[in-house]
């Protein structure tokens, strides 16, 4: 047995640090930050396409406040009047505009860089709001909102909403008159909510519409309070995503109580560092070669000039739509209140619906599904047919009122008449979501009994034998565990089971109406549903009798000459 004995005199000479572990050393001393460093480097992060697009929008956020920054150095927020004096662009030399306007141009064409700046923001906000879009789009149809996420949900949704009051705050800057005539549609709408629309468009513009300080006002909720509020939902979003771990694709050897996937680092350190510089990338070779919002081409603020081409960006396009649908005779004068149902449904209520419809969805489907389990494995959306078919409706909805908010661009393009297609448009918006959640619901539920079969009987082969007694049968190739797992892994809910009318005295039981109402509710999400293979269903699918005697064939056939047929050799 031999020992080894340390000197305790002389400490053994330790490697030299470089100045960056000197200070990690440091910083780790005062923060025992090594710690969470080394914890969060063991994070596992599953690999699959569709979780980047929450990364495009964290780094479009970025590219957002960088070039925010440079735009925030040169922007005057200033409604005050002043004739413009610079030599381009040409058509506005001499112009009576404010100050906004003013430094927007300037910022444009006097500032080196500065126009690339301006498109590669407006760019950015975009693109940050289509990947908002598509990330949720992907939560909710994989069912990545289920217990324990359902709060990051409504991070997800609050961080949407913000980025909306983001975008909307931003374009209104310029003071230029597509944004004016964004900013008098918001007068229009705040003054149609009852009673205190009035007061609140007074506090809104510090005065009758469009008053001297809006403007201001607008450029402080952009560049410091909605960027704050982002951030925090972000970081907030972020920690939630590290507490819960993250969520997976069905596939061999993930649970709910294991991740699949890359460390963050290195792996998927330098992955987000590629992703992050390839988003950067593109958004600034969009902006150096797709113009956009081109104010002087519309000019300083004027209430006068609307005309055809006016709309705002894609993700508001939506509420300009659903203004457009609404009939115009529908104002009411009751007790002194004039009630603008023609500005109210539109602008407030029909939003309204949409958003809460996301806002609750999770805890509706917590309820009629009756699960209480974590969920870390996420839904095949045919899986979930009316899940499916209720995203695709909402989405045809929103499809239809971004078409409407260009109904005047549809038909001077295609020589339509603008009333037709208002009228189709109308009737769309509320046949459209109906069928196209009733064809969804049939293409996943046809979906499902084609799964159903592939795990019965396996993959056409195309291969035709005989046997001696003449009959000609198919052999199918049969899938194998990881493929047949993948088909057969998921949960077929049924509507929920409730408890009688009254109780055993006979006694009428507290709640019995709430209850009914959700198993009506329970019975349309699930009374039309595929139920999984079982392995009894699975054995005696493969038992043929005399047909089983076919995998020795398959060994035979192996072995036959190029020239040999199936048929000759069964016979």
């Amino acid at each position: 047995m031999s020992t080894t004995t340390t000197d305790t005199k002389r400490p053994a000479a330790a490697a030299p640090k470089t100045a960056a572990g000197k200070a990690a050393d440091y910083l780790d001393q005062r923060t025992s930050v090594g710690v969470a460093v080394k914890e969060f480097a063991r994070k596992i992060f599953p690999d699959h396409w569709s979780f980047m697009l929450g990364e495009f929008a964290l780094y479009s956020f970025v590219v957002l406040l960088i070039s925010g920054v440079f735009l925030a150095l040169f922007f005057q927020p200033s409604m005050a009047l002043v004739y413009y004096e610079g030599e381009n662009p040409a058509s506005m030399h001499g112009e009576l505009m404010s100050i906004a306007f003013a430094s927007t141009l300037d910022l444009s064409f006097e500032v080196r860089g500065g126009l690339l700046m301006r498109q590669i923001h407006h760019w950015a906000a975009l693109v940050f709001m289509a990947s908002i879009v598509t990330h949720m789009m992907r939560v909710f149809f994989t069912g990545a909102f289920r217990k324990p996420r359902e709060l990051n949900w409504l991070v997800g949704m609050l961080l949407m909403i913000l980025g909306l009051l983001a975008g909307f705050s931003g374009y209104s800057l310029p003071d230029d008159v597509l944004s004016g005539n964004g900013l008098r549609i918001t007068d229009g709408v705040v003054k149609s909510i009852p009673i205190i629309g009035s007061y609140m468009s007074y506090f809104i513009f510090g005065g009758e519409f469009p008053g001297e300080h809006i403007i201001a006002r607008l450029f402080t909720v952009h560049i410091l309070l909605v960027p704050a509020l982002i951030l925090a939902l972000i970081g907030l979003h972020l920690f939630l995503m590290v507490l819960h771990k993250h969520t997976q694709f069905p596939g061999g050897g993930r649970t709910d109580k294991n991740v699949v996937g890359y460390p963050l680092f290195p792996v998927y350190a330098a992955k987000m560092g590629g992703n992050f510089f390839l988003t950067f990338g593109v958004l600034a070779l969009m902006g150096a070669t797709m113009s956009i919002n081109n104010v002087w081409n519309y000019g300083p603020y004027d209430p006068s000039p609307v005309g055809a081409g006016a709309q705002p960006d894609w993700y508001m396009l939506f509420l300009e739509g659903s203004l457009r649908l609404m009939p115009g005779q529908t104002e009411y004068v009751i007790a002194g209140y004039t009630l603008s149902l023609n500005v109210l449904i539109p602008a407030v209520i029909i939003p309204g619906l949409l958003f809460t419809f996301l806002f609750v969805y999770p805890f509706v489907e917590a309820k009629v599904t009756g699960d209480t389990r974590e969920h870390h494995v996420l839904d095949r959306p045919r899986n979930v047919p009316v899940r499916t078919g209720l995203g695709v409706a909402f989405l045809t909805a929103f499809i239809i009122l971004a078409v409407a908010g260009s109904n005047d661009l549809v038909a001077t393009h295609f020589q339509m008449s603008l009333n037709a297609i208002t009228w189709a448009l109308r009737i769309l918006f509320f046949v459209g979501p109906v069928i196209a959640f009733w064809i969804t619901k049939r293409i996943c539920l046809g979906l499902q009994r084609k799964d159903r079969e592939l795990v019965l009987h396996g993959h056409e082969s195309g291969r035709i034998v005989r046997f001696a007694n003449g009959e000609y049968i198919e052999v199918h190739t049969p899938l194998d565990d990881q493929e047949r797992w993948l088909r057969v892994n998921y949960d077929a809910y049924k509507p929920l089971e409730i408890a009688p009318a009254t109780d055993a005295r006979g006694v009428k039981r507290k709640g019995y109406k709430a209850d009914k109402r959700w198993q009506r509710l329970s019975k349309f999400f699930f009374e039309d549903r595929v139920e999984p293979v079982t392995p009894s269903e699975l054995a005696a699918a493969h038992s043929h009798g005399e047909h089983d005697s076919l995998g020795s064939v398959h060994e035979q056939h192996d072995a036959l000459p190029a020239g040999a047929s199936s048929t000759e050799q069964e016979r």
